[in-house]
């Protein structure tokens, strides 16, 4: 157990541990008494730019339970904003019915890795199959196509070992409110991950360690006995009776009585075989739009003004949204310092993706500048918001000249109506090249109208967007899965008992974060149920 002091103050030019001084003072005579102390959280507050500050929350650990209790309440007393915390730890009880040979995983993303994992750890042996190379390989893979536009339809920025999120800023924002968070947080540390992970508001591993860690993660599963076998994808899901039973691949059939369907937003063939098998996907809603770029010097200055740079504030980071009743624009996935990456997985189509290094010293900013569509505006048939995608990325293609390139515009140009792009400071980082395009022949009217208003009413917010040389490129669609694979409570599948769809892909999560831990809330839904058995498969 811990006291959590939040809301301790400090300036810039303090170091953050002058938070623990702070806070330690705050508890008076129950000082003597204090064993250990770290920072729990920092952010920053910079609503009043001539006054910025960073905002800490400090856990403090006492040698005595009691005298923790009494110090929150005397704090509490005296207006301080104070609580007992306690580490909750992840219960894992097996339940009763034999499992006959491993569980098998479909997707080796943040569910399907951490699902793993998870089974690995408590000696289910888990079989892992994954569509995409392992990260050395994938990596390669990703930056051939990047040069020469020659796509690998198996192993891209959206398949392969860690998931599209191996091609990003490895941000692990989430706002889902879960004790399996700080697992995760932990077990990245563990293998590879920075320790500041543990205590920033924003964390973020960058592509380049993310790399790493899952590499570790791997390693590990396979050292507790697990198996992980790349460009092996599910071909055919296999029922018997509502149950399931085996799954296909091209290397061969696979009998299963348990899988765990981590198969990301992208896997458009998987999601058609499981209509096909009468399972219950329903649409829902994502958002498209386009990657803005800004210079990162305009965005600390927008967010920091004379501060900007200062080196206690890092990169400038923005999260922006505005509504439209019931439509919405908004920025998501910022990337500070980063790229705008090719990230196409079909062949003919232009898909857009932010990505940047731990480090975040890239000249640009990019952030997706996206609007929410629902089944009203691309159908209500399981499958129409994939084809909404598809559509939307076949036609930039075209608009770009058929080899990957993507259309751009400046932002000026755009929100005037004119097509084309003059381009002044921002440079587009995109690395298949680009090509002057016009959005408003690419999206339907909603979204062209939602991503101006949007423009508009962010400038009012942050001189950047403002901008006339800011870039938009096009199209990012890939924002979240068109659709949920219904699950009951006990997270199987509804009309395929042994099915249990996790993370991203199957509609329950949006993000590294909560893919994770969606991925531990179904390995151990399948624990609850089996008991670790035969394990020869």
């Amino acid at each position: 157990m811990a006291i959590l002091l939040s809301d301790i103050r400090i300036s810039m030019e303090q170091p953050p541990e002058q938070a623990l001084v702070k806070a330690q003072a705050l508890l008076g005579g129950y000082r003597r008494q204090i064993c250990e102390s770290h920072l729990h959280k920092v952010s920053i507050d910079a609503r009043r730019r001539g006054h910025i500050q960073l905002v800490c929350s400090v856990a403090i650990e006492m040698e005595d339970s009691h005298a923790e209790k009494a110090a929150v309440e005397e704090l509490g007393r005296r207006g301080i904003s104070a609580r007992l915390r306690q580490r909750q730890e992840l219960v894992f009880t097996p339940g009763s019915v034999p499992l006959s040979g491993r569980p098998v995983i479909i997707g080796f993303g943040p569910a399907g890795m951490f699902a793993g994992l998870i089974l690995a750890q408590n000696g289910y042996r888990p079989l892992i199959l994954e569509r995409g190379d392992q990260v050395k390989n994938r990596v390669k893979a990703v930056e051939g196509f990047w040069k020469t536009g020659e796509l690998d339809s198996a192993t891209n920025v959206q398949f392969g070992e860690g998931g599209a999120g191996t091609f990003s800023d490895g941000k692990l924002t989430t706002r889902i409110n879960d004790p399996r968070c700080e697992y995760v947080l932990r077990e990245l540390v563990r293998f590879g991950a920075p320790k500041q992970i543990l205590h920033r508001a924003k964390p973020h591993i960058g592509t380049d360690q993310l790399r790493g860690v899952v590499r570790e993660i791997r390693r590990e599963i396979e050292r507790l006995g697990g198996e992980i076998r790349f460009l092996t994808p599910m071909t055919q899901l296999l029922l018997r009776d509502g149950r399931v039973c085996a799954v296909k691949t091209p290397q061969g059939e696979v009998p299963a009585q348990a899988v765990i369907l981590a198969i990301g937003h992208s896997a458009r063939d998987t999601f058609s075989m499981l209509i096909e098998k009468g399972l219950p996907l329903e649409p829902k809603p994502f958002s498209v739009g386009v990657r803005i770029e800004h210079l990162q010097s305009r965005v600390d200055e927008s967010l920091f003004g004379a501060y900007a740079g200062h080196p206690a504030l890092g990169k400038g980071e923005y999260q922006l949204s505005q509504r439209r009743g019931e439509d919405a624009v908004y920025t998501f996935c910022m990337c500070p310092g980063g790229l705008v990456v090719p990230s196409s997985s079909e062949p003919g189509g232009t898909v857009t993706n932010g990505m940047s290094e731990f480090a975040r010293d890239g000249k640009n900013a990019n952030a997706a500048l996206v609007v929410s569509v629902s089944p009203k505006d691309f159908g209500t048939n399981p499958m129409d918001g994939f084809q909404f995608q598809r559509q939307l990325e076949r036609r930039a293609f075209a608009m770009a000249g058929g080899d990957y390139r993507a259309p751009v515009q400046t932002a000026g140009l755009f929100l005037a109506g004119k097509p084309g792009a003059e381009l002044g400071r921002v440079e587009p980082t995109y690395a298949r090249g680009c090509v002057p395009g016009d959005f408003s022949g690419l999206f339907p009217d909603k979204v062209t109208q939602m991503l101006k208003e949007g423009l508009r009413g962010f400038a009012l917010k942050m001189r950047c967007f403002g901008d006339k040389d800011a870039v938009l490129t096009g199209p990012e669609t890939r924002t979240s899965s068109p659709v949920r694979l219904l699950r009951g409570e006990d997270c199987q599948a509804l009309g395929a008992r042994g099915l249990y769809p996790a993370g991203e892909g199957a509609g329950y999560a949006g993000g590294i974060m909560s893919a994770a831990v969606d991925g531990i809330r179904v390995a151990q839904a399948l624990i609850a149920q089996f008991a670790p058995g035969a394990q020869d498969g």
